[in-house]
């Protein structure tokens, strides 16, 4: 027998997943209180951090809680723990990077979009680079053509058609639905994340949230763009460490989101060339 969906309230938290964070995660916190007007419990899901940092802003500050995951257990992992150590009052939860600060108002600006689109499963702030550079954080889920193109010529052809469709956001600016939204930032409906059972758990890092925007598209949300809400993305301070291991991670994930939609028999010629095709590119790039 299927479960009652639960009801939740109208509460907000926010949930990011550490892995020695360092001194970005105090800036996080501090810049999320000029975020919202809304009292908001932050959650640290940590995967085994090693520099004190989760620890440290757990201690500082009285709405911050450390959650420890028991392990590393990837990012959407890691985000899953987070939000189900969130009592039935949370029925607002953001997923996050901590290298990541708030702009003025911006959870506000998500949340007053979600009044907009009651459809809405997820939604995406604009994401700029340290640099103002906009990050493509709004796309499309990608077709298996317009991946292999993208993938193959993204690096050496940045604007060639099938990357420039699929990297929306950078030219696109506007409130509309997208195919998925960037995981480093997400409000969630906690309903639409419970109707597709969060992020999936086979995924480490990487492509879990162009999974989760196909799936919440699939269930009968949408995944909205709000480009009033700004944040900025200082990326790669806890991945830089171990680049490999994560551009392995990014390959592996993009093979199985191609296998998981081209199954049986007669996609095996496809996925055994999409296999070799990626651990090629990977060998290139981490050379």
């Amino acid at each position: 027998m299927t479960a009652e969906p639960t009801e939740y309230g109208d509460r907000l938290a926010v949930v990011t997943v550490t892995y020695s964070p360092g001194e970005t995660l105090e800036r996080f916190v501090q810049t999320l209180a000029e975020a919202t007007t809304r009292p908001v419990r932050v959650i640290l899901a940590d995967n085994g951090s090693v520099d004190g940092a989760p620890e440290a802003a757990a201690a500082a500050h009285e709405h911050v809680e450390l959650v420890r995951t028991g392990g590393n257990l990837g990012y959407g992992s890691g985000a899953n723990r987070g939000v189900a150590a969130l009592g039935p009052e949370y029925g607002w939860v953001v997923v996050a990077n901590p290298d990541l600060e708030w702009g003025p108002g911006s959870l506000d600006e998500l949340l007053a979009a979600a009044d907009r689109w009651p459809r809405g499963g997820s939604f995406g702030p604009l994401i700029t680079e340290r640099d103002g550079t906009v990050y493509p954080s709004a796309r499309q889920v990608p077709s298996l053509g317009k991946g292999i193109g993208h993938g193959v010529l993204g690096k050496v052809w940045p604007g060639n058609p099938w990357t420039k469709e699929y990297k929306q956001s950078a030219t696109d600016v506007r409130e509309r639905a997208a195919g998925w939204l960037s995981g480093s930032c997400l409000l969630l409906r906690r309903t639409a994340f419970d109707s597709v059972e969060g992020f999936d758990s086979r995924y480490f890092m990487y492509f879990e949230d162009v999974d989760l925007g196909e799936r919440l598209g699939e269930a009968g949300w949408q995944n909205v763009y709000v480009p009033s809400a700004k944040v900025m993305h200082i990326q790669g301070v806890s991945t830089a460490k171990v680049s490999t291991k994560m551009l392995t991670a990014h390959h592996e994930s993009a093979y199985r989101f191609i296998a998981d939609r081209h199954k049986g028999p007669a996609w095996a010629p496809v996925r055994a060339a999409v296999k070799a095709g990626l651990a090629l590119r990977l060998r290139l790039e981490t050379r």
